[in-house]
C-alpha cells in the first residue's frame, strides 16, 4: 500500500486511540511524575535510603502487576460486554475483579510478611561495605512494613477504575488519581523533611504519604461510582445480587489466569534482571533507581497507547467487527511506535541532566546518565512489543500473550542477564544494552502473530 494512503486510512483510528489514550496518559503521567518527585525527595535524604526504597518498590511492582493482570483478564470481558451492550455481563466482571482483589491482596501480604527480609537481601549481593548493606536492608524493611497497609485500597481502586475505563469513563479515574497524587506529594514534602510542624520521618514518611494517597483514591472512586449510578449502570444492585455464574467464573478464570501469571512472572523477571544488574555493586542499584524513575515518566506514552489499542480492538471484536479490527490493528501499531520515536528522543535529552538532581556520588550520576540514554534508544522497540501484546490480548488469546511476554523474559532476557552478570566481566552499560536489544526478536515474533490474525476472537458470544 502507498505509505500516504496507509497513514490517511488510519486517521479515524488515530483519533479514536488518542481519545482513549490521552486520559490514561495524563493519569499515569501525573502519577509517575509525582513518583519522580517522591523519588527525588527520598534521593535528597541519601543514597543508602534511596537504594532501600528502590529495592522495595521493585518487589512491590510484582504485587501491583499481579493485580493488574487479574483486572486485565476480566477487563477483556468488560470491554467486549460493553461493546455488546450487556450491562449484567459488566456487573459479573466487576464482581470477579473485587473478589480477585481481596484474594490476591491476602496472598501478596502473606508473602511479603514471611519472605520480605530474604527478598530485600537478594538485591544486596554486590560490592559494598557490610555496614552499608546492613543500613540499606534496614531502610528497606521499615519502608515495606508501612507500604503493606496500602495494598488493599490499591487493589480495590484498580477494580473500580479499570471497569470505568473499559466502559464509558476514562476521565474520572484520572481525576481520582490526580487527587491521590497531590495528597501523596503534599504529605511527602511534610513527612519526609518535617515541614510545617509535622514529624521528620524520612523514608517512613514517604511510605505513609503513599498509603494515605491509596485510601484517598479509593474513597473518591467509591463515592463517585455509588452516587452516580446513572452514569455507571453496572453499579446498581452490585452487592445485592450475584451476577457471576459458575460457567462465567470458569470462563473468566481461564482467560484471566494466564494474564495473572504473566504479569506476576513478567514483573518477577524484571526484579530478577535488576538483581542481576545489582551484582555490579550498590552504585548500580542507585543508578537503576534513577533510571527507572525517569523511564516510568516517559513510558506512560506507549503504555497508554497499548491500553487504548486493547480497549478499542476488544470493543470492535465484541461488536462483531473482526475485519475492521484487523484493518485497525496495523495502523494503531504504526501510530503508537512512530510517536514513541519522538518521545524516546526527548528522553535522551534528559540523560545528562536528570541525575544531577540527586544528592548522590558522581559515579552514580554518570552510570544513571548512560543507562537513561540506552533506554531511550530502545524505547521504540518497547512500544512495538507493547502494541503487539495488547493486540493479541484483545481477542482473549491470553495463553499466547503469556508465552509472548513473560515467557520471553524468562526464556531469553533473564538467562542472558544471568550469564553476563555471573560468568563475564561485561560492564553494566553494555550488559543493559544487550538485554534490551534481545527484544528485537520479540518484535519479529509479535508482528508475525498479529499478521496471522490468531487474535481475531470474540469471547462473549
Amino acid at each position: 500500500m502507498n505509505p500516504v494512503k496507509f497513514i490517511r486510512s488510519g486517521v479515524p483510528y488515530y483519533k479514536r486511540m488518542l481519545a482513549v489514550a490521552i486520559p490514561i496518559m495524563v493519569q499515569n503521567g501525573i502519577t509517575n511524575f509525582v513518583s519522580l518527585l517522591d523519588n527525588i525527595m527520598v534521593g535528597r535524604v541519601g543514597t543508602l535510603q534511596m537504594s532501600g526504597v528502590s529495592i522495595v518498590n521493585q518487589l512491590m511492582l510484582v504485587f501491583y502487576l499481579c493485580i493488574f493482570g487479574a483486572m486485565s483478564g476480566a477487563g477483556i470481558f468488560t470491554a467486549q460486554y460493553h461493546g455488546k451492550g450487556d450491562v449484567q455481563g459488566v456487573k459479573s466482571t466487576l464482581q470477579f475483579k473485587l473478589a480477585g482483589a481481596l484474594v490476591l491482596t491476602a496472598a501478596g501480604t502473606a508473602v511479603f510478611l514471611l519472605f520480605g527480609d530474604s527478598l530485600i537481601a537478594a538485591f544486596l549481593q554486590g560490592e559494598a561495605s557490610p555496614s552499608d548493606i546492613a543500613l540499606v536492608h534496614s531502610y528497606g524493611k521499615r519502608y515495606l512494613q508501612i507500604m503493606l497497609i496500602g495494598t488493599l485500597p490499591f487493589a480495590l481502586s484498580q477494580a473500580y477504575g479499570s471497569t470505568m475505563k473499559e466502559t464509558t469513563d476514562r476521565v474520572f479515574p484520572m481525576i481520582a488519581t490526580v487527587a491521590a497524587v497531590i495528597v501523596n506529594l503534599a504529605f511527602n514534602y511534610l513527612l519526609i523533611f518535617g515541614h510545617l510542624g509535622f514529624p521528620k520521618m524520612g523514608i517512613e514518611g514517604a511510605a505513609v504519604a503513599t498509603v494515605l494517597s491509596r485510601f484517598v483514591e479509593l474513597g473518591i472512586l467509591l463515592v463517585r461510582a455509588h452516587t452516580k449510578t446513572q452514569a455507571y449502570p453496572f453499579i446498581k444492585k452490585l452487592f445485592t445480587q450475584t451476577y457471576l455464574t459458575r460457567e462465567q467464573v470458569k470462563k473468566l478464570a481461564l482467560i484471566s489466569a494466564p494474564l495473572l501469571i504473566n504479569e506476576t512472572l513478567w514483573s518477577a523477571g524484571i526484579a530478577v534482571l535488576n538483581q542481576c544488574y545489582s551484582v555490579r555493586g550498590l552504585d548500580v542499584v542507585a543508578a537503576v533507581n534513577i533510571l527507572s524513575t525517569l523511564n516510568n515518566v516517559f513510558n506512560v506514552s506507549f503504555i497508554a497507547f497499548g491500553h487504548a489499542i486493547g480497549i478499542i480492538l476488544s470493543q470492535m471484536l465484541g461488536a462483531g467487527e473482526k475485519e475492521q479490527a484487523r484493518h485497525a490493528s496495523t495502523r494503531l501499531l504504526f501510530f503508537a511506535t512512530s510517536v514513541v520515536v519522538l518521545i524516546g528522543a526527548a528522553m535522551a535529552v534528559f540523560a545528562p541532566l536528570f541525575p544531577k538532581i540527586y544528592n548522590t556520588e558522581d559515579q552514580v550520576r554518570s552510570l544513571a546518565s548512560s543507562l537513561i540514554l540506552v533506554a531511550a534508544v530502545f524505547m521504540p522497540v518497547q512500544a512495538f512489543t507493547n502494541a503487539c501484546y495488547f493486540t493479541l490480548r484483545s481477542g482473549g488469546k491470553t495463553f499466547i500473550t503469556f508465552l509472548f511476554d513473560s515467557g520471553f523474559v524468562w526464556a531469553v532476557s533473564v538467562p542472558l542477564a544471568f550469564v553476563l552478570s555471573r560468568f563475564t566481566a561485561v560492564a553494566i552499560i553494555p550488559m543493559y544494552a544487550i538485554v534490551l536489544g534481545a527484544d528485537i526478536i520479540k518484535c519479529i515474533i509479535g508482528y508475525m502473530m498479529m499478521k496471522k490474525g490468531i487474535w481475531l476472537n470474540t469471547v462473549v458470544e
